[in-house]
């Protein structure tokens, strides 16, 4: 069994969107993906890109990846890594590919000398939520997370 673990590049905007598309569907969010492979390319390797991305491929199939870009702390003057999405397709759990891509997303912050790397995990998702603390990360529960999107985005920024 074998494990390759690689950035991603312009030519594999399918394979992200195959694997967003897969975590909408365990989150039961399918109804807000918006994403197309178009975006990917234009948004993550594009002139400006947004987003980063490693890939999984267990035996030459592709079996998940991680997507995440920088922030900035202000505390520490240091850039951030934060993980937007983890995801491994569910019938190649349990291999250590969760595992592997975490641990490649720990050192290209430390790399990169980030101060730090955040994620968030759904309140439900106790299974992801037992997998971080089992590897040393801390639950914040005091910090509460905002949103605008869509219209009230648009509302937000027009007063």
């Amino acid at each position: 069994m074998s494990l390759e673990i690689r950035k991603a590049t312009k030519n594999d905007a399918s394979s992200i969107l195959e694997l967003i598309n897969g975590i909408a569907e365990y989150e039961k969010l399918t109804h807000q993906v918006e994403a197309t492979e178009e975006l990917i390319q234009k948004n993550m390797f594009g002139e400006t890109p947004y987003a980063h991305c490693f890939l999984a491929y267990w035996n030459g199939q592709l079996a998940g990846y991680a997507l995440y870009f920088f922030n900035f702390s202000t505390f520490l003057a240091k850039p951030g890594l934060y993980l937007e999405d983890l995801f491994v397709k569910p019938e190649l759990r349990g291999q250590g590919i969760g595992k592997a891509l975490l641990l490649t997303l720990a050192k290209e912050a430390v790399v990169k000398d980030c101060g730090r790397m955040e994620w968030i995990a759904l309140d439900w998702n106790t299974p992801a939520q037992d997998f971080y603390l089992s590897l040393g990360a801390e639950m914040l529960p005091e910090w509460e997370l905002f949103r605008a999107t869509g219209d009230s985005l648009t509302k937000l920024a027009s007063l």
